[in-house]
């Protein structure tokens, strides 16, 4: 089955730009990356991904930037 969610072109131009941030953290970076991936293309968020993002979202240790670089993933897993 091909995946249909796709970054959209203003999530991508957020995550170019936390890359190019020296300020951002590790987990900006990883998720913005995640982002870029998902971006014109039928990439998905892998499982282990998945946990990262569930872990973003589920902390109020992160700003809304971070929150922001969540990207889809696949409802079946």
């Amino acid at each position: 089955m091909t995946n249909k969610k796709q970054s959209s072109s203003t999530l991508a131009s957020l995550a170019s730009s936390v890359l190019t941030d020296s300020g951002s953290s590790q987990i900006q970076k990883t998720l913005a990356g995640s982002v870029l991936s998902q971006t014109g293309s039928s990439h998905q968020i892998g499982a282990e991904m998945e946990g990262v993002a569930s872990a973003v979202i589920q902390s109020d240790k992160y700003n809304d930037t971070t929150k922001s670089l969540l990207s889809q993933s696949n409802k079946k897993r």
